[in-house]
């Protein structure tokens, strides 16, 4: 089941670069999601959550998002192929795993798939807003080095 919190405006505050960023958060735990959401709530980002893999890819299929902050373990499709298959079909998308699980083999694998951050739960406010900060400061910069012409 998907559920939509959003919080929408122009400008996203999180960034200070980006407009319209919009951000999904993966988690099989509602209170989880409900305490990301509130974290970014005043970022003026628009947010949208997903309780799993199958109903992140369906989101993701149906409007691609900036950012994905994506929960390693959760039932039935993990995180790791969730993160495989995003960066597969949406390679703009920045992902930053979040897992109560923490492991340098999963961190190394997760990184080596595309994740642009690994954070450990439990991950506070601060954390939250900062790696989202960090993936779409990383994202803009990708998207301004492929507009700058090549010098030869």
């Amino acid at each position: 089941m998907r559920l939509a919190l959003s919080t929408t405006d122009t400008d996203c505050e999180v960034s200070k670069v980006s407009t319209n960023a919009k951000i999904l958060v993966v988690d099989d735990e509602e209170v989880v999601r409900r305490s990301y959401v509130r974290s970014l709530a005043g970022t003026h980002c628009m947010v949208d959550v997903a309780s799993s893999g199958p109903d992140a890819l369906l989101a993701m299929g149906q409007q691609p998002f900036d950012v994905v902050l994506l929960d390693l373990m959760m039932p039935g499709m993990n995180g790791m192929t969730v993160l495989k298959t995003i960066k597969q079909k949406w390679p703009e998308s920045e992902v930053v795993i979040i897992t109560g699980y923490p492991a340098v083999e999963t961190a190394k694998e997760a990184v080596a798939l595309g994740a642009f951050d690994y954070l450990a739960k439990p991950a506070g406010p601060d954390d939250i807003i900062n790696a989202a900060n960090g993936a779409m400061l990383h994202k803009r910069w990708l998207l301004r080095q492929d507009q700058v012409p090549q010098r030869a």
